[in-house]
This record gives C-alpha cells, structure tokens and sequence, in this order.
C-alpha cells in the first residue's frame, strides 16, 4: 500500500513522504537510510517517548550509526531511549522522503516490536528522551498525529504484532 502526503518539518522546510508497506528492507539503498523507529509493545500497551529536537510524543527509535545494520540501530535506539530489550521484530514499512529543497532522497524505516524492561527507565544517555509512557495503541493520537501515513503504521503494528 503506497500512502503520499506532505510535511512541513519543524525548520519549515517541505517534505514529501511516500509511505509504503514492506516485510523486508533488503532492496533500499543502504546509505540513503536514516531511521529505524519502532511501534513497541510491552504486553498490549506501546511505548513512546517524549523529547527529541520536536520535544513532543512518538515512537522510540533514531539515527543509523555509520557501518550499523538496522536490527543494530533498532536495539541501540529502544534500548537507550526506553531501557527495554526488543524480544522479537518484523519490518512494518518504510517511509521515502524528499526535500523540497533539492530533491533528495532518505528512507525512514519503521519496525514492530515486542519489548521488556531491564529495569525502570531512568533517561536516554543522549538526553534525546526524558519520558517514556505505556499506552493504549488505540489513543496515540492523543499524543502524535502522522495523518494516514500514522495511521496505516498504526493498523499495520497491530497486525504484525500478533505473528511476532
């Protein structure tokens, strides 16, 4: 499923977002992809972390480091912005986007994922995350709204969960 919608980041600048359901990552280009994000469940609550440069609400996830696969990212980032361990994972899809700007490409990954704490979360080592909270998946958007795009992410999480 191709989902296509409009952003306009933080900055100001204008992105374009094309979104699409994936089981695999294998045939994007490794170097044009930026983020892994997961839709984390601990039980049938999902985690999400407050901060970031937006200081709001969303998924637990980052940056892949340079030479990092992405189930390496994935574990790094919910690890240190949730202290929890990812038990099982499955891609959800991914995101292209382009900068209006020049037309540059990047990729943002999205995973589900199934959690549990090593212990209480006490703050990101990048100060990146200064909250975490377990909530219903179905009242997200009572904390972030990705328009359809979020939604789809959304409808997809909660059916993949159920193989993980």
């Amino acid at each position: 499923m191709q989902i296509k919608e409009n952003y306009t980041g933080k900055s100001g600048v204008l992105y374009f977002f094309e979104y699409e359901d994936a089981d695999s990552f294998e045939h994007l280009p490794y170097e044009k992809c930026r983020q892994c994000y997961g839709v984390c469940f601990s039980g049938e609550s999902i985690v999400i972390g407050y901060g970031g440069h937006k200081q709001s609400w969303g998924l637990i996830g980052g940056t892949i480091e340079k030479d990092e696969t992405f189930e390496q990212t994935l574990r790094r980032e919910i690890q240190e912005e949730s202290n929890m361990e990812v038990i099982a994972f499955a891609p959800i899809g991914y995101q292209k986007a382009i900068d209006s700007r020049d037309n540059s490409v990047f990729y943002q990954l999205r995973f589900v994922c199934t959690v549990k704490p090593y212990g209480p979360f006490v703050h990101d080592p990048a100060l990146a995350i200064t909250e975490i909270k377990l909530i219903d998946p179905a009242e997200y958007k009572q904390y972030f709204d990705w328009g359809k795009i979020g939604e789809r992410i959304m409808a997809r999480a909660i059916e993949l969960k159920k193989s993980l």
